[in-house]
């Protein structure tokens, strides 16, 4: 049978396409400030010459920006947004945010050059003060994405979408919005937290003071130097069961803002002779689903916030306590509401360089994993790109207390010196497990050993220094009539034609494989996915959210 693609809506969808207003969010939940304008809703878009009227924050290809389709291989956009601020707004700076552009952008207010950025996945921002005007101000953002050359970070993005590969994305694809700060401000906070103690450092300031509530305890801490450091008397330990934040209020001058921390430690180290990962001391089992955050109306981006809430509570419901962000880095209210609701985080490194079919997939399928990786993709901005886009990421996401493991490499797509990457990354942030090579290639260097398990069965070997993390498996295929994205081809890792054979092939590979392993030092196990993408049909909840294809949550694994 040919292809043929059904455009599917999620419930979040459908209420946008009505009129309804997709984020409500403040798109930056630890550091928020009274003085925020969203400029999400209809913008310009120009192509070839020919303009378009777009919704940001959805790229052309979704339904929802109101164009849905690939436009050109590799385009070149001009987006253009006329806003006005109300009186009073400016008080001293006013900073434009882009919460992700795929892929290289420069950007104009009222004709005056502020500033560009390089990569799809990353936010930034430019000080568009100096080129205000009073009345009506216009901005214009280049974009171009060059998908073909692959020396970006692109995951799971192809020109000719099909099976494991889905639908390109370009431009605009995350929140867009202004506020004003006062001359001297904050420009980012770090948070590092122990089991006792949160440190946090700000950028921009020297001193000013912290309220937060401890118990029910208001308090109020002066700092200096740039640092201030918390010790809370009523100690409440953030885990997926409690997920404990504190929520403070940060005044530096004129400046002010509300933030969260969590007081939680991630570490590995032997329980009973045997390496486990431990949550605050204690071992846990990292039981997760692949999470590869697309959907059917929006790809890249959710039709609003409640579609990332709405993910992660249903993955709770069926009994996991984590979620693999695969390849991809989503906004910021995605992790918030892992910290807020209790779901551990591992967050995949965005691949870039040339895919091989035979090198990354058939040869590692057979057995062949141990290909040194030291003279693959040689490119030196192939290898560059990767690196800042590995620091970007880090550096964006490391206050949420959910991420408690990085992956650097995925199944050897893009794969480099991954051992020279591995202390690249534990320098950046040394509180979190990395997982240096999901799937193969396997480096010395690595705080687990990493398994993709697919069409045999779960045998782990023991290892006597580091936990086993089995980060792929399963992906069985069940198709739901009537959520079925492409009624021609499927993807998947075996097959269950009914619902009833689908849930007892997944409780049984629970039950006869994965639990009988955890004495092997099978410390954390991934689910191949939480939801049907595209092609593949191998979710717990159909691509459209409507579905949920489990009646009952799978079996609960203590250590």
């Amino acid at each position: 049978m040919e292809n043929k693609l059904m455009q599917l809506f999620t419930p979040e969808g459908e209420r946008v396409m009505g009129g309804e207003k997709p984020y409500r969010e403040y798109p930056r939940p630890q550091l928020r400030r009274e003085s925020f304008i969203s400029l999400d809703g209809e913008w310009e878009l120009e192509f070839c010459g020919e303009k378009y009227n777009i919704q940001v924050p959805f790229c052309p290809e979704s339904v929802l920006s109101g164009i849905g389709r690939v436009l050109d291989r590799n385009p070149k956009y001009t987006y253009k947004k006329v806003f006005s601020l109300p009186d009073g707004f400016n008080r001293g700076r006013v900073i434009l945010h882009f919460g992700a552009v795929d892929q290289i952008c420069e950007c104009k207010v009222n004709g005056k050059n502020v500033g560009g950025n390089t990569g799809g996945y990353n936010s930034f921002e430019f000080d568009i003060t100096e080129a205000l005007c009073d009345g009506e101000n216009t901005i214009e953002l280049y974009v171009e994405d060059n998908l073909d050359n692959a020396i970006l970070p692109y995951g799971k993005q192809t020109n000719k979408r099909g099976g494991m590969w889905y639908t390109p994305v370009s431009g605009i694809w995350q929140s867009v919005w202004i506020e004003s700060v006062p001359e001297k401000y904050v420009r980012k906070i770090e948070i590092t937290s122990t089991l006792d103690t949160a440190r946090i450092k700000f950028h921009g300031v020297d001193a000013g003071s912290v309220t937060y509530l401890d118990g029910d305890s208001e308090k109020t801490l002066e700092f200096s130097g740039g640092v201030a450091i918390i010790k809370p008397e009523n100690v409440k330990l953030w885990t997926p069961d409690e997920p404990n934040l504190y929520e403070f209020t940060v005044k530096c001058g004129e400046d002010e803002f509300d933030s969260y921390f969590a007081l939680r430690e991630i570490s590995v180290k032997k329980v009973d002779g045997t390496p486990r990962i431990c949550l605050n001391g204690e071992p846990i089992f990292l039981n997760g689903l692949l999470d590869q955050g697309y959907f059917p109306d929006g790809i890249f981006t959710a039709a609003s916030d409640e579609g990332y809430k709405n993910d992660i509570m249903t993955a709770k419901k069926l009994g996991f306590n984590t979620l693999r962000k695969h390849i991809k880095v989503e906004p910021e209210v995605f992790y918030y509401y892992c910290d807020k609701y209790g779901m551990i985080v591992v967050q995949d490194m965005v691949n870039n360089g040339k895919y091989s079919f035979l090198r990354d997939t058939v040869l590692p399928t057979v057995g062949m994993k141990s290909l040194s990786d030291r003279g693959l993709h040689r490119n030196k901005k192939s290898r560059d790109a990767f690196v800042d886009s590995m620091i970007k990421t880090v550096n964006q996401l490391k206050n949420h207390p959910c991420i408690c493991m990085w992956t650097i490499f995925n199944e050897g797509w893009g794969q480099f010196s991954a051992d020279e990457m591995y202390p690249v990354l534990k320098k950046l942030d040394p509180t979190r497990i990395i997982d240096t090579a999901s799937g193969w290639f396997r480096p010395k260097r690595s705080d687990v050993v990493s398994e993709h398990i697919y069409f045999k069965k779960v045998k782990i070997k023991k290892n006597d220094s580091r936990p086993v993390f089995l980060s792929e498996f399963g992906g069985y295929s069940h198709k739901v009539e009537g959520h079925i994205f492409n009624l021609g081809n499927n993807y998947g890792y075996g097959s269950a034609k009914t619902a009833e054979e689908f849930e007892k092939m997944l409780r049984d590979l629970y039950t006869e494989q994965v639990i009988p392993n955890i004495k092997n030092g099978l410390s954390g196990a991934i689910l191949t996915q939480i939801t049907d993408v595209e092609d593949e049909t191998n979710g717990l909840i159909t691509y459209d959210r409507r579905v949920v294809k489990l009646k009952e949550s799978v079996p609960e694994i203590k250590i």
